[in-house]
Formats: structure tokens, sequence, C-alpha cells
């Protein structure tokens, strides 16, 4: 073999071998490499999360709705615990605690 195809070899496989290794970072850094689709993966995986607690606070809400146009004492629980309403002859006593400052 002459020296000029040896060196035409060695050129060949220093080139190729370039050619192997930015196709490993393409592969890997690239707009559709492994770190990419790695974050897209947790992208995804985050707002699934969200979809799963958005559907779950919306089944609550309708639960809700339909308890109060369906329940009355739905209503009147809500009215008790949000507004403080009571029922015609119900007493209310609002009891304090006293501090040690108060006390005589």
């Amino acid at each position: 073999m002459a020296k000029a195809d040896i060196q035409r070899k060695q050129i060949l496989r220093i080139l190729f071998a370039l050619f192997a290794v930015v196709v490993m970072v393409d592969a890997i850094a690239g707009d559709r490499g492994l770190l990419a689709m790695r974050r897209a993966q947790r992208n995804f995986d985050n707002l699934s999360t969200a979809l799963d607690q958005r559907r779950a606070n919306n089944a609550r809400l309708q639960e809700e709705a339909r308890r109060l146009k369906d329940d009355p004492t739905a209503i009147e629980e809500l009215a008790r615990r949000e507004l403080g309403l009571i029922r015609p002859g119900e007493k209310v006593f609002i009891v304090r605690d006293l501090k040690a400052s108060d006390t005589p």
C-alpha cells in the first residue's frame, strides 16, 4: 500500500469518527434528542397531574352544585356556615374566652 492510501484511510476514519460524534451529540442534545424528550415527558407529566387535579375539583364542584340544587338541607347548611343565619326561635350564644388580664 502506498503512503497516500494509508493517509486517505486515516482521513476517512477521522471523518467517520467526527460524523459519528456529531450524530451522537444531535441524538442527545438536538431538538428531538434525548434531553428534549425527557423535558417534554416531564412537562407532559406535570400537565397531566394538573389536569387530574382540575377534573377532581370540577367533579367536587358539580356534586356541590347538584346538592345545592336538589337538597334543601345543603342550602341551610351553607347559609348557617357562611352567612351565620339561624332558624326562627333559635337562640345564639356568643362565648368569649377571657384572658388573664380581663379577669377581676
